[in-house]
C-alpha cells in the first residue's frame, strides 16, 4: 500500500529517481535463519561526494515505499540534495524487499540489510545521518546502538526505542484481525477494511478527526478504506512488518538496560516526538534523549502521529540546521 499519511503538505516532489535493487547473499536474520538471497530496494537522490561522507540514508515508515520518501527529499525538505545524497531504503517485508515469505523479520534484520548495501553498493563506511519516521524512526533507534560508529549524526521521528503496552495493543488488535481470518480459512484480505479503520483512527487525535471530518463525511471515508484494502499491501507484509515493530527493543543485546544502549551511541542525536501521538507513544524516545543526552524537538499540536504533516515546517528548520 502507497500510504500518503505522513506527506509534507505542498511539498515540491524532486524529480522521482527510478526503483532500483540490491541482491544479498546469505543475509543472516536474527531469528538464525539465512535467507540465500534478499533483495533490497531503495532509490537515489543527490550526489555521493568524492569521498563518500555525504550520506544519508532514509529507512521507510510502515508499510511506506522508498517513492513516499521524495517528498521529503530536495530543496527546502527535511535532507538537502544539495548537500547530502540520500539513500531511500525499503525496509524489509514492504512489498519491494524480501521480507514475509522468507520467515519472520525484526527491526534489527532491517538495519542489518541497510549496512551491507550501504557497504556493499556504495562502499560508505560512515554515514553523515539516518533518518526515519514512525518504523524508520524505531531503525533510526536500532542504527545508533547496534552500529554506533557508524553516523554521524541521526533522527529519529515519531518513532521508539521499545513499545508501550499502549503501542502494542494498537498493533496486536491489527495484527489478531488478519489473523482470525486466516485461522479460519478466509482470505486474508478481507480483514484488511477494519485493520485500516483501527489504523487511521490512531493515526490522529479524536479533536483533529472531529475537526476535519463531519459524520456526513464518513461514508466516503469508509469508501476510501475499502478501496485501500483490496489495492494496498499485502496482509501477510503488513503482519510481517507488525510483528517487526512488536519486537522491537534497543536494549536486547545489552542486557536489557536502555541505559547501557543509549551510553553506546556514539552520534549526535536529535529526537522528534509528537506529545500527542496515539500510535506510537513518546515515552520511551522521551526517556531515552533524558538519560542519554540526546535533543528534543516536542511537536505539540493535536495531529499526533501525524505531525510531520501539520507541523512540517517547524520538523524541517529543526532538522535541517541539525544536519548541518
Amino acid at each position: 500500500m502507497r500510504i500518503s499519511w505522513f506527506i509534507l503538505l505542498a511539498a515540491p516532489l524532486l524529480a522521482q529517481s527510478p526503483q532500483q535493487f540490491h541482491e544479498l547473499k546469505d543475509l543472516r536474520l536474527e531469528s538464525g535463519q539465512t535467507l540465500p538471497a534478499c533483495r533490497i530496494g531503495y532509490r537515489t537522490f543527490g550526489t555521493l561526494n568524492a569521498d563518500r561522507s555525504n550520506a544519508v540514508l532514509f529507512p521507510t515508515w510502515f508499510s511506506g515505499k522508498s517513492e513516499d520518501l521524495a517528498a521529503f527529499i530536495g530543496p527546502a525538505q527535511l535532507v538537502d540534495t544539495s548537500k547530502y545524497f540520500a539513500v531511500a531504503v525499503d525496509a524489509l517485508s514492504n512489498g519491494i524487499s524480501c521480507g514475509a515469505g522468507a520467515g519472520n523479520v525484526t527491526i534489527g534484520d532491517m538495519v542489518r540489510s541497510q549496512h551491507r548495501l550501504i557497504t556493499e553498493k556504495f562502499g560508505v563506511k560512515k554515514l553523515h545521518a539516518v533518518i526515519g519516521i514512525s518504523m524508520g524512526g524505531m531503525q533510526t533507534f536500532e542504527w545508533i546502538t547496534a552500529f554506533p560508529a557508524f553516523m554521524r549524526k541521526a533522527v529519529p521521528i515519531i518513532g521508539s526505542p521499545k513499545l508501550t503496552s499502549a503501542d502494542l495493543l494498537l498493533w496486536q488488535a491489527e495484527l489478531s484481525a488478519i489473523e482470525a481470518v486466516r485461522a479460519a480459512g478466509g482470505d486474508p484480505r478481507t480483514a484488511m477494511p477494519a485493520v485500516l479503520a483501527m489504523h487511521q483512527f490512531a493515526l490522529t487525535t479524536p479533536a483533529d478527526h472531529v475537526g476535519k471530518t463531519a459524520p456526513e463525511q464518513f461514508p466516503a471515508l469508509r469508501a476510501k478504506l475499502e478501496n485501500d484494502a483490496k489495492t494496498g499491501m499485502a496482509p501477510l507484509d503488513w503482519a510481517a512488518q507488525l510483528r517487526a515493530m512488536m519486537a522491537q527493543d534497543v536494549a536486547r543485546n545489552y542486557g536489557g538496560s536502555m541505559e547501557r544502549a543509549g551510553a553506546a551511541v556514539q552520534a549526535q542525536v536529535l529526537v522528534v516526538v509528537a506529545t500527542q501521538d496515539h500510535m506510537v507513544n513518546p515515552t520511551p524516545a522521551l526517556q531515552m534523549a533524558e538519560k542519554s543526552g540526546f535533543s528534543v524537538l516536542r511537536l505539540t499540536g493535536n495531529c499526533g502521529h501525524m505531525a510531520t504533516s501539520c507541523e512540517s515546517a517547524k520538523l524541517i528548520s529543526a532538522v535541517s540546521a541539525f544536519l548541518q
